[in-house]
């Protein structure tokens, strides 16, 4: 096949992929602006080498006109979360969503492969917009920790250094890893709630003291610099007590500090 039709091929691939990273960014983003934690943790993507491709094609017997249909992971997204309770979590956010249509799931939480690999995939339908019109194409979601990822990325280095026949003393020990692995993940998740708060107060602090900066320099446009010094000195203050409820009243107090300001400039 010409280099030029495999381009042709692709293109929709990844288009898809760079739409749905963003997507799942957006989503990210959504969280915690809305100051919620976010199950998903990180996100990446990438599209099939044509190497990739035509040895699994070769592997699983697919003729070339069969291809689209029934290689599934052209196109891949990986999703990382902190937690295995996450992963549920964004499945369910993906099945909620009109622009992907699911076409299978395979759980390989509940059933581990025998090499030990854990993760959740989804195989979905998305539609891009390419010069041609619309094009359904289908993309794998593979949904996993961050535990699992490691344990799966030195798997993959493994299994492509062997070329699939691993030896028998690396696979038990690549066994016992995988083991380890789930003691982590089981571990991090009894201290969830903790970890949960703690990152959520971080996050509301950044935001608070976003706000907070961003009212006292709008200050220094309208109000008596002066006084505004202070204001900072007071929130330089408040800042290093660490204390997010004095912050929070900081805050507030701020905000009617700001809004006298505006009404003495509309009187005025």
């Amino acid at each position: 096949m010409e280099i030029q039709l495999w381009r042709s091929i692709l293109c929709p691939y990844q288009l898809a992929v760079r739409e749905l990273t963003v997507k799942f960014e957006h989503m990210i983003e959504e969280h915690k602006k809305n100051d919620l934690y976010s199950p998903i943790e990180q996100v990446s993507g990438r599209v099939k080498s044509v190497t990739s491709i035509l040895e699994k094609m070769q592997r699983k017997h697919i003729p070339m006109e069969r291809m689209e249909e029934e290689v599934e992971d052209i196109a891949g997204i990986r999703i990382i979360c902190q937690f295995e309770e996450d992963i549920d979590t964004v499945a369910a956010l993906i099945q909620k969503r009109s622009d992907m249509q699911i076409k299978s799931e395979k759980n390989y939480l509940k059933h581990i492969k025998q090499s030990g690999y854990r993760s959740y995939h989804l195989i979905i339908y998305y539609t891009v917009e390419t010069i041609e019109g619309p094009k359904t194409i289908q993309a794998e979601i593979q949904i996993r920790t961050m535990a699992m990822n490691f344990w799966a990325t030195i798997e993959h280095s493994l299994q492509y250094k062997y070329k699939g026949e691993m030896p028998m003393h690396v696979a038990e020990r690549l066994s016992k890893a995988a083991d380890a692995i789930i003691a982590l993940d089981q571990e991090m998740s009894s201290v969830r709630n903790e970890i949960m708060d703690a990152q959520n107060s971080s996050r509301m602090q950044s935001n608070l003291v976003k706000d907070i900066l961003s009212s006292i320099e709008n200050l220094y446009k309208s109000s008596n610099k002066r006084e505004v010094e202070k204001i900072q000195d007071e929130f330089l203050r408040v800042f290093r007590t660490k204390d997010l409820q004095q912050l929070e009243r900081f805050h507030r107090q701020l905000d009617i500090i700001a809004e006298g300001y505006r009404a003495q400039s509309v009187a005025n």
